[in-house]
């Protein structure tokens, strides 16, 4: 089973509809605030029920749509449990499994760096990696408690030590691309490839990016699930 993997333009953002392979449950990662009635359309044409939203975490660059999809379907929010977002109906830790379906399991990973409590997840060979990993590239370390060290340690530990042939689906691609390898990320990664952990935190030092635009917008709003405060 492959993800159904659906793009917002203005974000770059990847969103993902993960299906059970017998009943009808679905899993949906990341999604986009604006794109949340093309989402509902989408699980609604396979004729899916969303049980579980996911974040891989609180994203600086746009706004999720995690608590207007819980609202109108009753799935469950989860999150990662050192984001910050209280509301998420699940708070979770690094090993935790995500069940739907007749015996779909995702396996939770804490893979911290681009933000202190970034999630990736695992499921059926396909790895959802957030913005810990990019194809051919990796998040940004320098805010939300980034840490390039930290980033250095989540990729070569733990999503190079999955299987070669593992799908690597990133939260963002600004190039067009859809998926990657991890046997191709190992070995051909321009930030991580047969770099040691001094090199990469050298180079992370010296990207000296610009803000994003959303930045003090979209954090404190995706730590409410999407939803206006007060």
């Amino acid at each position: 089973m492959q993800p159904i993997q659906l793009f917002d333009p203005e974000s770059s953002t990847c969103t993902y509809i993960l299906r059970a392979a017998r009943g009808n449950e679905a899993v949906i990662i990341d999604p986009v605030d604006r794109q949340w009635e093309r989402d509902l359309q989408q699980l609604q044409r396979l004729g899916l029920t969303l049980v579980a939203i996911l974040e891989t975490h609180a994203h600086a660059d746009h706004i999720t749509s995690a608590g207007q999809l819980r609202q109108v379907t009753g799935a469950r929010a989860a999150a990662p449990a050192a984001c910050g977002i209280a509301p998420a109906d699940l708070q979770l830790q690094d090993g935790d499994v995500i069940r739907f379906g007749d015996g779909e399991e995702i396996r939770v990973l804490h893979t911290p760096g681009h933000t202190a409590g970034s999630m990736s997840y695992v499921w059926r060979g396909n790895a959802f990696t957030g913005d810990a990993l990019l194809i051919d590239g990796c998040g940004r370390t320098d805010f939300q408690g980034g840490s390039a060290e930290a980033l250095y340690d989540s990729v070569t530990g733990k999503l190079f030590t999955l299987p070669p042939e593992t799908l690597v689906w990133p939260a963002h691609d600004y190039k067009g691309r859809a998926a990657s390898t991890i046997g191709w990320e190992r070995e051909h990664n321009s930030r991580l490839a047969h770099r040691d952990r001094a090199d990469f935190v050298d180079l992370m030092g010296r990207l000296d990016l610009p803000k994003p635009r959303l930045l003090e917008v979209a954090v404190p709003a995706n730590r409410n699930l999407g939803l206006p405060q007060g």
